[in-house]
């Protein structure tokens, strides 16, 4: 008798779980630690800031969601993975080159050099 692999249910909420909680510590730790961050030189702001672990985690959590609901719909498990890892690096690494630049604007205008009335 052959019996169908169950959907990985359990892996979308665990994946979730770990994007929100480690996105929650990601905040506390940045709003706790951004007077101190400014007053460090530009290219130091980010490096020992305490802010890699919960990015890494928030990493992790989205990359388990994306691959557990495309192996819900989709595909197998390692397809899966294959697909949403490379993306997760990808959208990471923008995020993370984003964050510095804002940093970097922070530093040395304070909050007047971002100009909010761009985005509207």
């Amino acid at each position: 008798m052959y019996y169908f692999p169950q959907p990985p249910y359990f892996l979308v909420v665990a994946g979730l779980f770990i994007g929100l909680t480690c996105g929650l510590a990601f905040e506390a730790t940045l709003k706790s630690q951004i007077n101190a961050m400014l007053k460090k030189p530009i290219d130091q702001m980010l490096k020992g800031s305490g802010l890699q672990l919960p990015f890494f985690g928030i990493c992790i959590g989205i990359c388990v969601f994306l691959s557990a609901g495309l192996e819900i719909f989709l595909f197998d498990r390692w397809l899966s993975y294959a697909i949403s890892l490379p993306m997760t690096i990808f959208i990471a690494a923008l995020v993370w080159i984003q964050l510095e630049s804002l940093l970097k604007q922070l530093k040395e205008g304070g909050s007047k050099a971002i100009d909010l009335d761009a985005f509207y």
